[in-house]
């Protein structure tokens, strides 16, 4: 073996690198977004979580003043954690949970510091000595947040009180996801990765492949339109992201036994319009790769954006609010929002209509712009 032959394909291979500026340039920049996201994506913590007060606490009057330790609780609370609005009917404050606007309603019964200090002097005092919590558990990140934020503020205020008080957190009857476990909450963000994922893969090695074979010329100069070939691939990736979607779900009922509450027709559909939209941007990505190895340094690009900023695999609220607003440009945000709803809280069109309708715009600007770039290579 010599050595100068060896060194003559390396010096080859950077020649090459030297009049591709855009391969050079992706894989200098590729690990340094790789390293600027997962630095910041994982160094935050939950916060901003919208949580519901109802305070029908009386407190007690102690002979000067009037003590109320419901408030005392709430001061404890981490105001960058919790994002706290206040509400005197019960029912109304449930109800936003039900429709996504709170993740939570913490409730003070009405004689709540009375009982506290009843109990703590006479033990077989019946009171009610109970922090109500109806909660949405169906992001197991924000469930712990919101029970953690509750158990240190409990501990601050018996520690400040210097004496033993009974308090207990009743969250017994959460609002959605009674039974669920980190597989039910994790299986919807895999089917999101793996349709989002593979689907854009496969169609941007498959245009791309079809470029440097000629075989988008040809087809392109034959009577098909535009139009009518990126409908035809749009119509195809969508039959094969609901085929990857109904293997996942099977294996996670069959293996997993993972909660379904809602219509399983609708999470394909949501489904389904990520796959057209993966599709779509696929194609766009292959107008600007010559060759497979240029197509390939976009998929970190993609990927790791999606990973870690869409809330598939943790919450939003965990996102620094710096990057929060490039996730609301990802569809796969709004695919694994309304896949959780649909598959977990049992929401029907009517509650994720707005989801559904966003996905769909990227579908429709994505399909048109790759029409508009097929029109631009024919020309």
């Amino acid at each position: 073996m010599k050595f100068n032959r060896c060194f003559a394909v390396t010096k080859r291979i950077f020649k090459t690198f030297r009049h591709d500026k855009r391969s050079l340039g992706l894989i200098l920049f590729a690990p340094i977004l790789a390293m600027f996201l997962f630095g910041i994506a994982f160094s935050g913590d939950v916060e901003d979580i919208k949580v519901i007060i109802v305070d029908e606490d009386e407190g007690l009057f102690n002979g000067t003043d009037i003590v109320m330790i419901s408030e005392n609780i709430v001061g404890e609370f981490d105001k960058d954690v919790l994002n706290i609005e206040y509400l005197s009917d019960l029912k109304k404050a449930e109800k936003k949970v039900e429709d996504g606007e709170a993740w939570a309603v913490i409730y003070f019964p009405r004689y709540f510091t009375r009982d506290v200090f009843l109990t703590a002097e006479n033990s077989s005092y019946v009171g009610n000595i109970s922090i109500i919590v109806k909660i949405d558990k169906t992001n197991v990140n924000i469930d712990s947040a919101i029970n953690r934020q509750l158990q240190d503020a409990l501990l601050a205020v018996v520690e400040s009180s210097g004496r033993a008080l009974p308090m207990r957190i009743d969250n017994s009857d959460p609002i959605y996801g009674e039974n669920i476990q980190f597989t039910d909450f994790l299986v919807p963000g895999v089917m999101v990765f793996a349709a989002f994922v593979l689907t854009l893969i496969l169609t941007l090695l498959t245009f791309v492949n079809e470029k440097t074979t000629n075989t988008l010329d040809r087809i392109l100069a034959s009577p098909l339109k535009e139009q009518e070939l990126v409908l035809g691939y749009a119509i195809a990736f969508g039959i094969l992201g609901m085929i990857q979607s109904s293997i996942l779900l099977i294996i996670a009922i069959l293996v997993f036994d993972i909660t379904i509450v809602g219509n399983a027709l609708l999470a394909y559909l949501i489904v389904a319009l990520l796959a057209v939209t993966s599709q779509s941007l696929g194609i766009l990505l292959s107008s600007l790769a010559q060759r497979e190895a240029q197509a390939i340094q976009f998929i970190p690009i993609i990927i790791l954006p999606t990973f870690l900023l869409s809330g598939i695999f943790w919450p939003l609220e965990a996102i620094p609010a710096e990057l929060r607003p490039v996730s609301y440009i990802l569809a796969p945000t709004y695919a694994i929002r309304g896949l959780r709803s649909v598959m977990l809280r049992g929401w029907g069109l009517s509650k994720v209509i707005v989801d559904i309708f966003v996905l769909g715009s990227f579908a429709i600007l994505f399909l048109g712009l790759s029409v508009v770039m097929l029109k631009r290579r024919k020309e």
